[in-house]
């Protein structure tokens, strides 16, 4: 037996007298007319923006206790009735955990519960216009709970969580009522306590909520952007949610006495940098990177974050939590123990296990070089890091001095991020013996390949400071032929120097990085090495008597010839090792950078690149082969 009607209106007449005193000093004013046609459920009905609310009322009624729809089409009754919007019901299953649509409240419990939560949203006895309405006024609904009104900023409706309803379109009348359609679905105390743990709140109100999290509450409040507001917004975010003893220990370590002595920039950027876009719960962490909201990267790159979740949920290295999956409306909230600050480069070294032998060799026997360097807030780096299994596959074959290694895995002036490298060379910081910065050429043909010999594996680690990209092998002090192999543009130059020439271990020689060598070549080598093109233009590439000859002409020993050491606005002559001279001419003609005239007297012959500089020589592209003076 449907039982609510009774019920309700029991409730209503004891509350018409109430009501209709407390909407208007004049009780001769009725209100808006009434005009026959259709009642308040068929008003709804024929709304398409009120489905959800005609929805609820059949789910409602589907339990025995229940006949909202006959109670709100009777006629002779009166009703005011507050109508969500489809979008707040919408909104209200995104808080409810576990509900997806109103077919989730599947049972007589359910139905009842949302029936109480729909009579909280209607006012039996009267037809109240907007114009009634007065600020602060109190209604006591047919639920039999209170909605408090305000007109600050337009009508709304206050229910028992705090949370105001607006009214987004007001005095439609019915034959037996008036309908204001409102934005939120309004829940009673009794509702409150029945959905407690499935219905959501916001991430800011989570923290407001929370008494462990007032410093994180009042942080937010006292940085830009207008972060309570947005992390009540729709998100979904992941937050991880310091203590207040974590932002206690911030401030002792940073030397500050109070939140307010934080710099609004720095402490806006380090409470961004405690959330991550989704809504990831711990289940569903893995040891890796994401990217945080925070902006404090080179050019306003979002910092990465490390998680690692080989024991708990560590972050960055210095924060772990230690109270997950804290479910909000727009996201989820892990409380951790420790603040997360601005990770520059060392921070990202020393928080990645699979980078300790890196850390181990930067800092080794106490050396501290490296990491204040990398360090530098005022300086921005691209690092290649190789991980623990490259170092160990390592065996320094040229033994070549480590530290040197180690800097030519580091670009200074520059945090390039994969998608802005391209096919081209690039300057370390490691050097050869007169201190000049060695090239180190990238390939991104097939990912990003650096040298020819190692791959990057997992790119774009974000610091305050520059960029990481974590490599599969350590990147030795490159010769003039590691170049001459990892450049595609020179495959027919390494197929002469090898194939077409086998009876001169050309490789070997253009390897060496020591002198005093049998045959007199020596390091360092100046190699002017035509591309692809070059070679094509040839009639034919000559057997391998004269083409041995061809590419002697292309190599000069014992020194190391950069575009700084010829002679500006004239020529400079050098001899090959083929025996004839070739010169070189500054400014180059056209394009070129110089012009350089060969032993058989050809001068249209460009430099078209140079300083390509390896650890025992330097290359200069070329875009025409040089042939020798084949009459001596």
């Amino acid at each position: 037996m449907k039982t609510l009607p009774r019920i309700l209106k029991s409730t209503i007449c004891a509350f018409l007298l109430i009501f209709a005193a407390s909407c208007s000093d004049d009780d001769e004013d009725q209100g808006p007319e009434m005009v026959p046609g259709s009642n308040i459920v068929e008003t709804a009905q024929a709304n398409n923006s009120l489905s959800s609310l005609v929805a609820a009322l059949s789910k409602a009624d589907e339990s025995d206790d229940n006949d909202l729809i006959t109670l709100l089409s009777t006629e002779g009754a009166v009703y005011t009735v507050l109508a969500p919007s489809n979008e707040a019901f919408t909104a209200l299953l995104g808080r409810l955990d576990g509900f997806d649509s109103l077919d989730d409240f599947n049972t007589t419990q359910l139905q009842n519960l949302l029936a109480t939560i729909l009579t909280y949203h209607v006012v039996g006895g009267a037809a109240v216009p907007s114009s009634e309405l007065t600020e602060g006024l109190t209604i006591t609904t047919a639920q039999g709970e209170q909605l408090t009104v305000s007109l600050e900023g337009g009508a709304s409706f206050t229910d028992a969580a705090g949370e105001a309803a607006f009214v987004t379109t007001a005095d439609v009348t019915t034959n037996n009522g008036i309908v204001h359609v409102i934005d939120k679905v309004l829940i009673p105390q009794a509702a409150l306590d029945a959905l407690e743990g499935v219905l959501l709140s916001s991430i800011t109100d989570l923290a407001i909520a929370t008494p462990t999290l007032s410093n994180l509450v009042a942080a937010l409040q006292a940085a830009d952007g207008d972060l309570p507001n947005v992390l009540d917004g729709a998100g979904p975010f992941t937050v991880f949610a310091p203590t207040d003893d974590a932002f206690e220990a911030f401030l002792e370590a940073n030397n500050f006495t109070t939140l307010a002595d934080v710099p609004v920039d720095v402490l806006t950027q380090v409470l961004l940098n405690h959330v991550v876009s989704g809504t990831n719960m711990s289940s569903d962490l893995a040891t890796g990177y994401v990217s945080s909201l925070s902006t404090a990267g080179p050019e306003g790159a979002n910092l990465s974050m490390f998680i690692d979740v080989s024991d708990g949920v560590v972050v960055n290295g210095v924060s772990s939590v230690t109270n997950a999956d804290i479910k909000a409306s727009n996201g989820v909230v892990h409380i951790v123990d420790a603040v997360i600050g601005l990770p520059n480069i060392v921070d990202h070294a020393l928080a990645n296990s699979e980078l300790t032998s890196l850390v181990g060799a930067l800092t080794d026997g106490g050396n501290t070089t490296f990491t204040t360097l990398l360090s530098d807030a005022d300086e921005v780096f691209t690092v290649f890091a190789p991980v623990n299994a490259a170092f160990t596959a390592f065996t320094n074959p040229n033994g070549n001095d480590i530290n040197n290694v180690l800097s030519n895995h580091v670009i200074q002036g520059a945090a390039a991020v994969s998608t802005g490298l391209t096919n081209s060379y690039i300057s370390s910081l490691g050097t050869n013996v007169d201190g000049d910065n060695l090239s180190m050429y990238v390939n991104t043909d097939d990912g990003v390949r650096l040298n020819g010999t190692s791959s990057v594996a997992i790119a774009d680690v974000i610091a305050t400071n520059g960029v990481i990209h974590a490599v599969d092998a350590v990147i030795d002090l490159p010769s003039v032929v590691t170049f001459a192999v990892a450049d595609p543009n020179f495959t027919t130059l390494v197929s002469a120097l090898t194939e077409l020439t086998p009876d001169t271990d050309f490789a070997g020689i253009l390897s060496r990085t020591e002198g005093g060598n049998m045959d007199n070549i020596n390091p360092d080598f100046t190699v002017f090495a035509p591309t692809n093109t070059a070679f094509e233009a040839l009639s034919e590439i000559p057997g391998e008597a004269v083409l041995t000859q061809v590419l002697l002409h292309h190599v000069v020993a014992g020194a190391n010839v950069r575009s700084g050491d010829l002679n500006a606005d004239g020529t400079t002559a050098a001899t090959t090792l083929e025996g004839d001279e070739i010169t070189i001419t500054l400014p180059g003609s056209g394009d070129n950078i110089a012009d350089v005239t060969d032993g058989s007297g050809t001068m249209d012959i460009g430099i078209i690149a140079v300083d390509v500089q390896a650890n025992n020589g330097v290359v200069h592209v070329l875009n025409k082969v040089m042939i020798p003076d084949t009459t001596n």
